[in-house]
């Protein structure tokens, strides 16, 4: 028998004709034979509510006292979520997350689980009662309650599930929200988008991670590291929803499933840091011990010993991360450029890997848009770019009356990311994902005709393999999983400077490249200075020499002052696994393991599932010993 656990969020049980439809759905998994596991949020706005409370009390409450209160949401929905269940004739019965053995670490607000306990969940389930756990909550090893931060409860839904797996279980995990499945974009944005039958977890992994808000990466991680089947539906209907699956061989036909809009983001940029081994590990160290997360890491070449670093951080860490990186700029001899109001435009999709001319259709259809790049990072399956967002509101009349009030109303326009979503609406377009497709609208091996997930057992591959062996050397069920590190010594990067900063010059650059036929891996472009742009790409060595030829007639024609320069004597190193971006240690181990052993890393790039730098060919085999050894694998 399997179990099936189901997840409800807080609209999904707001009131009492909610919780009833939630409680029917959970009895109509036990009665199709399985054994039912249900996590509930709480109740609508009632976090909200409490943390109101809270604010009428202090300003600056603590975390500790902030999880005793927030936890108790959670707990008024298990028990009128089982009283529900009673009332319509099944046996019932609710767990906290502590009367359930859910062990976090003591980091309150945002606690991480590292174990869960499944002999009481196995003891009610085998006495016949569906399950209902509290979401979003555990206890530390001291025995205080903990909270999980945002996207709590589908982690704690997920981690059940993947818990039930390892003992034994034959499990699925049914994700219940307000939308029908995973979009290939926000469709409050483009409303062409369609519904996907099937994604894989880390084609999820990236979405979530660009902005897709339909699911938290934290939970993806989980599913990955444990192959928990998810399915994202509708609570309001019974239609089948979006499957979450390991990759299937028909997904890497199709170069792009979905695009995604990340709007509330900043970007720094660290000018003229020293081109040595080191600094990244400095500035990286400095981020993690503060607990900030960055995305988008990219680090150019530069010339005359130094180099330019850019990532970006949420607005909301902005402050933070300017007063954690003050000091260590300073040291460098660096400047911190800060632009506020970015917004990051991206697709993803896992025929990346193999299908070429990904890059030059999306930059040319941002070109078409008069879109300008303000920053460029890829990772396996998975494009960004950086757009800068127009703050300055028009001009007008200082003495119209209305003038304050205008003024208001253009910031607050500007907020919305209108060139982002500009820009989204141009790439998903672009790469037809309003179109019927296998994934979207036409069956596959995968996927029914109807939408039902014909599931067979994945053949065991080195890559799952390695997965499996690293999760059994994990403390706790929700550190970061590095699975392998590998070294590409095959490519050669290719470096343009001084590229200027307007609309369609990247285009042109990747038009040129794909003209020779020639495949594309690496790409980072930061700003360099007013109006300048440094591109660096890496392509397969046996095309260096047509790529660099092919971009060097083109910078004739563009700008005299741009200059290309190819550079065969690197190589790529890899760090793979689940959860690189969201674990904010993954970027300070490497780059210090590297930095112990002074290699300078020449280039960064970074994703949900992939770190990748570039750096001297010659020390490749000591790079790769030394992260081996950082990581244990």
């Amino acid at each position: 028998m399997g179990v099936v656990v189901q997840k409800f969020g807080g609209s999904s049980v707001k009131n009492a004709e909610r919780l009833m439809e939630a409680a029917r759905k959970a009895i109509r998994a036990k009665s199709a034979g399985n054994q039912v596991i249900v996590v509930v949020s709480a109740q609508g706005s009632t976090t909200d509510d409490l943390i109101a409370k809270a604010a009428e009390i202090t300003a600056t409450p603590s975390a500790r006292e902030m999880d005793m209160l927030l936890a108790t949401g959670e707990q008024i929905s298990i028990a009128l979520t089982a009283l529900a269940i009673q009332e319509l004739g099944e046996k019932a019965v609710s767990f906290t997350g502590s009367q359930i053995g859910i062990v976090t670490d003591s980091t309150h607000r945002k606690a991480r689980i590292k174990s869960i306990d499944t002999r009481r969940l196995s003891e009610a389930l085998t006495s016949g009662h569906i399950v209902v756990v509290a979401g979003f909550q555990g206890i530390d090893e001291q025995g205080d309650i903990s909270t999980l931060g945002r996207g709590g409860s589908d982690t704690t839904a997920v981690a059940v599930a993947a818990a039930m797996k390892q003992a034994g279980y034959e499990v699925e995990c049914e994700i219940y929200t307000d939308v029908d499945g995973v979009y290939t974009t926000d469709p409050r944005i483009v409303p062409d988008a369609r519904k996907a039958d099937a994604v894989s977890y880390d084609e999820m992994l990236e979405m979530a991670s660009m902005g897709a808000g339909v699911m938290h990466s934290r939970s993806i991680e989980f599913a990955k590291k444990y192959d928990v089947p998810l399915m994202v539906r509708n609570a309001q209907s019974d239609a089948v929803g979006t499957w979450i699956v390991p990759e299937a061989n028909w997904m890497g036909e199709i170069p792009v499933c979905g695009a995604a809009l990340a709007a509330d983001e900043a970007r720094i940029t660290l000018e003229g840091v020293p081109d040595q081994p080191g600094v990244s590990h400095a500035v990286f160290e400095a981020l993690a011990g503060a607990n900030i997360a960055v995305d988008m890491i990219g680090q150019s070449i530069g010339a005359g010993g130094r180099a330019t670093i850019g990532f970006t951080v949420i607005n909301a860490e902005l402050d933070r991360t300017k007063k954690v990186l003050a000091p260590i700029v300073a040291g460098l001899g660096a400047t911190l450029n800060v632009t506020e109001r970015v917004s990051k435009v991206s697709v993803v999709g896992a025929g990346m890997r193999t299908v070429a001319g990904v890059a030059e259709r999306m930059f040319d259809a941002l070109a078409a848009e008069q879109v300008n790049l303000k920053m460029i990072t890829t990772g396996d399956i998975k494009i960004s770019v950086l757009i800068e967002e127009d703050t300055t509101p028009a001009p007008m009349d200082a003495t119209e009356p209305a003038a304050t009030e205008k003024i208001k109303k253009a910031h607050e326009e500007s907020k919305k990311a209108v060139r982002g979503r500009k820009a989204l609406r141009a790439v998903h377009k672009a790469f037809g994902l309003d179109q019927p497709r296998k994934g979207a609208g036409l069956p596959t091996d995968a996927v029914t005709a109807t939408g039902t997930l014909v599931r067979k057992p994945p053949a065991v591959s080195a890559d799952a393999t390695a997965r499996e062996a690293a999760v059994a050397r994990l403390d706790g069920m929700e550190d970061v999983l590095v699975s392998g590190v590998h070294l590409n010594t095959d490519m050669a990067r290719i470096t343009v400077f001084d590229l200027p900063d307007v609309p369609g010059t990247v285009a042109k650059v990747f038009n040129a490249v794909a003209a020779g036929s020639i495949l594309v891996d690496t790409i980072v472009q930061n700003i360099t200075g007013p109006g300048r742009a440094e591109l660096s790409f890496t392509v397969p060595k046996a095309d260096a020499t047509k790529a660099e030829r092919q971009v060097s007639e083109l910078l004739r024609e563009i700008d005299a002052r741009c200059r290309v320069e190819g550079d065969a004597s690197i190589a790529v190193l890899y760090v793979l696994g689940v959860g690189m971006r969201t674990h904010t240690g993954v970027a300070r181990t490497m780059f210090g393991a590297l930095a112990a052993k002074g290699i300078n890393i020449e280039m960064i790039n970074t994703s949900e599932v992939c770190v990748g730098v570039v750096i001297d060919a010659a020390r490749g085999p000591e790079a790769v010993a030394a992260l081996k050894a950082a990581f244990k694998v």
